[in-house]
């Protein structure tokens, strides 16, 4: 049988399942629910029907001597999986997949909306996830508990990653001084957003910018601009950066060097907005092109992760909620979304792609083995 990247980083995880009841191997069923969730699949019983009907394809991976687990073996071995465990496995595995440098590496949270119960009186799932702006892959996936939020979540998992030499990018939700102190002691840099949650340090910024630009002090920004147009619409970003000035609010900030602010112009159809944004950073002031990349590939783990995941693998429709189940398959789903990703030869968005790894066996086993993720 041939072995995979997904044999060498997942078969080692612990089995929450009895011995003497157990027909299935674990490998076996996170194998073929993945790749079920690469073909299409958005339920348990698809995942099954999807066994069965790649049994010979998967045979050349698993041993199948005990034929495909059903839906409920699915359902039930996803629910016990632990998913601390499996969310460590997910973050080895994607290492792997990294070959570029990880210069921007963005924060932030996203809610499985379909998981809600009111019947349970559960909340939606929320889960903070780090998307490499470059390669556009996830690296790592934290929940946030139901009676806390991202403030605590996001440190869990930057201590779990590599983020050495990276910038990290966090909504103003990640605005924290131990936050900011744990990006520094791992030698990475930050850029993070600023809004009234740092009701002294946002207002002084805010102050600053307008006294800057009204010409009250001598002091002169570091500048960059860029034009963007797409479809009617045009949006025009000018950024401004200056050294962190003397009097503002910023003790126990752990390397805050600079403060920024980019003012955003959209035409849409003709209407008009401005939004002014504000940013602290540990990069700094001179580095004004950094900062401005940093901040605009924040802005595209919406398109690059969000929508995909929403649009793409309909994770909104997941309802399934029992035990561990939809945080372990939020991973499954980004384990797919990483594979489609990473293969080169399909000019195609990943609904498409999907649909060709459902279609064509040759193009499931190249998603699958691709030359990055084979061993």
């Amino acid at each position: 049988m041939e072995k995979t990247s997904i044999h060498k980083h997942f078969e080692d995880l612990s089995d929450p399942r009895s011995n003497r009841t157990k027909k299935h191997s674990l490998i076996n069923v996170v194998f073929i629910a993945l790749c079920a969730v690469i073909c299409g699949a958005e339920d348990w019983a698809s995942i099954e029907r999807f066994g069965h009907m790649r049994l010979k394809w998967l045979s050349q991976f698993l041993d199948l001597s005990n034929g495909i687990p059903s839906h409920d073996t699915f359902s039930r071995v996803f629910s016990l999986i632990d998913s601390s465990a499996f969310g460590k496995c997910f973050i080895f595995w994607v290492e792997g997949l990294t070959e570029k440098v990880k210069k921007v590496l963005a924060v932030d949270g996203k809610s499985m909306r379909g998981t809600r119960s009111q019947k349970k009186e559960l909340g939606a799932l929320h889960l903070v996830n780090v998307w490499c702006c470059e390669n556009q892959l996830v690296l790592g996936q934290e929940k946030v508990s139901d009676k806390s939020n991202e403030m605590t979540a996001i440190p869990k998992l930057l201590e779990l990653l590599d983020i050495s030499g990276s910038i990290i990018t966090i909504d103003a939700m990640g605005c924290q001084k131990e936050i900011c102190q744990l990006i520094k002691e791992k030698e990475a840099d930050y850029v993070i957003s600023l809004k009234g949650n740092q009701g002294n340090l946002h207002k002084d910024v805010e102050l600053y910018f307008d006294s800057l630009h009204a010409g009250q002090f001598k002091t002169k920004a570091n500048t960059h601009s860029t034009v963007e147009k797409d479809h009617g619409r045009i949006e025009e970003r000018d950024f401004f950066s200056v050294s962190l000035p003397k009097g503002l609010h910023s003790e126990g900030w752990e390397g805050l060097k600079s403060i920024a602010m980019v003012r955003s112009k959209r035409t849409i159809h003709g209407i008009e907005s401005t939004e002014n944004r504000y940013f602290i950073s540990s990069l700094k002031a001179e580095k004004i092109e950094d900062i401005a990349y940093a901040v605009r590939a924040h802005w595209g783990v919406e398109n690059g992760l969000h929508w995909r995941l929403d649009v793409s693998f309909n994770e909104d429709g997941w309802r399934a909620r029992e035990g561990n189940s939809a945080e372990n398959m939020a991973l499954i789903n980004k384990m797919a979304l990483n594979l489609l990703k990473k293969e080169p030869t399909a000019k195609l968005g990943v609904k498409n792609r999907r649909l060709m790894a459902a279609w064509d066996e040759n193009y499931l086993s190249k998603v699958l083995i691709g030359d990055l993720s084979k061993i």
